[in-house]
């Protein structure tokens, strides 16, 4: 099996990566509100080091995070200990009855044991099912790119950690892979890693198409309130139509 942010990778992401949960935080709570969910529970899939979870807690929600990395789900028992987490595949976790259900970070088009082509239809009308009248689903992906591939190298550094990431787009096959090299200060000891993640790039309309197939309402967006999103993503507010 691949690994998904092992533990070096994961306190990097947590370190260097996390403003982008905390800066859209506000927005998507704005969104929640705005679509009369004052409360309850929030299913966050592919929650990461639990940081939009603890802004969930903070403003009254409930929260249950899932993330396939066991490293994640550790980190994120840390800094949201009222939440509750379970380290599984979004794509085959049971999902409970609930208020909303959000996947930021691009977390629903990761490509590992299942393929999210494949598996989303399933997980939106699980979604659908599981979610209370008028709930609503946000996410966001990378938009498969209609002219020139996205390719480009990047560094990145904080106190003790160091990431370096190659990323190269292949829009034929629908398929963003990045290579992901990190080196961490731990105790002295100098570690050195290393990860390869596949992200599938889909079509507005194709995601569209999905979720109205699955009985939502859908909006799209470029930002979450005042945090925008990464060039090439777009993020979808899905409602489940009140009764």
């Amino acid at each position: 099996m691949e690994t998904f942010y092992g533990e070096d990778l994961a306190h990097v992401h947590h370190a260097g990566f996390g403003g982008f949960a905390t800066g859209a935080a506000p927005g998507l709570l704005a969104m929640l509100r705005s679509a009369g969910i004052p409360g309850g529970l929030v299913v966050d899939l592919g929650c990461g080091s639990g940081l939009w979870a603890r802004a969930l807690l903070d403003a009254g929600y409930s929260v249950l995070g899932v993330d396939r990395s066991p490293a994640m789900i550790r980190a994120a028992r840390a800094v949201a200990p009222g939440a509750r987490f379970v380290e599984a595949s979004l794509h085959g976790v049971e999902i409970p009855p609930c208020a909303a259900v959000t996947g930021i970070g691009e977390g629903l088009g990761y490509l590992g044991a299942e393929d999210p082509r494949d598996t989303l239809p399933g997980l939106f009308a699980r979604v659908h099912g599981a979610l209370d009248p008028g709930g609503l689903l946000v996410f966001d992906v990378v938009l498969r790119s209609a002219a020139r591939p996205v390719r480009y190298r990047s560094v990145r550094e904080g106190e003790g950690w160091r990431v370096e990431t190659e990323v190269e787009e292949d829009p034929g096959a629908s398929l963003l892979t990045r290579r992901i090299a990190t080196m961490r200060s731990v105790d002295g000891d100098e570690r050195r890693g290393g990860e390869t993640h596949r992200v599938r790039t889909f079509a507005r309309a194709e995601l569209e198409r999905m979720l109205r197939d699955a009985g939502f309402t859908v909006r799209v967006h470029r930002r979450y309130g005042g945090m925008p999103l990464a060039p090439g993503r777009l993020a979808f507010r899905a409602r489940r139509p009140p009764r």
